[in-house]
């Protein structure tokens, strides 16, 4: 059977995960991390990908992007896969494939969900153990967040704007947020999703979604189809 294409909707938010071939690292040494936001950043541009939220993790990329074409999320991760692969080949030497396959991805509902996704992507070197805080954080979008320092790749999203009236504003109420740490409902939720390749939202999202694409945006209930009133 044909593998279904990638749920991408334009103009959605969507969170993506890009993991190493059998868990082995993507990342060495601050070099790589350099290099691959460079990377990232030229492959996003080319394709019209507005990056809003970002973490690298020794393993694993995590992105929160905005697609303006169906295709714009395939094409920049393959350019990133295909320019930084050779890259890390070749300064590493190795050979063969770094990333476990195709990237995953879920389509977010504009809003809470959203803004969910970006809390948790900001707040995963914290919860990796990488760093003590997210304002200790290097290599995510959370410095940026919080007025620390400018990320040329980041463009904030309204949920980000929506969280104060001012900088100063929107950057506590973010390092509240990252203080308080994600839902974990909430969050066990968007890996399902993410894991499954679907969508994440209401269910009145979750229909629109369904009539747009024509696709099945959330899973089947379980079990058999109920029996109708004259079944025998």
């Amino acid at each position: 059977m044909a593998r279904q294409p990638r749920l991408v909707v334009p103009g959605q938010p969507h969170y993506l995960v890009q993991r190493g071939h059998n868990g082995q690292p993507v990342f060495i040494d601050d070099h790589d991390r350099q290099l691959f936001l460079r990377l990232l950043g030229e492959a996003a541009t080319a394709q019209r990908v507005p990056l809003h939220a970002h973490a690298l993790l020794a393993s694993q990329v995590h992105l929160l992007a905005m697609p303006m074409r169906a295709d714009s999320l395939s094409r920049m991760m393959q350019s990133l896969g295909r320019s930084y692969g050779a890259a890390f080949n070749r300064r590493h030497g190795r050979v063969g494939t770094l990333w476990d396959g195709r990237f995953r991805t879920a389509v977010l509902e504009p809003g809470a969900r959203t803004l969910h996704c970006m809390q948790w992507i900001d707040s995963l070197e914290v919860r990796q153990g990488v760093v003590a805080s997210a304002e200790l954080a290097r290599w995510s979008s959370a410095p940026h967040r919080l007025g620390l320092r400018r990320d040329p790749l980041v463009s904030d999203p309204p949920e980000f704007w929506g969280l104060g009236n001012t900088p100063f504003e929107r950057e506590a109420a973010y390092r509240a947020l990252l203080a308080t740490g994600p839902d974990e409902g909430a969050t066990s939720a968007l890996e399902k999703a993410v894991s499954a390749g679907r969508a994440w939202g209401s269910p009145a999202f979750l229909a629109r979604l369904s009539e747009r694409t024509g696709r099945i945006t959330q899973p089947r209930r379980r079990g058999r189809p109920a029996k109708g009133l004259h079944s025998g």
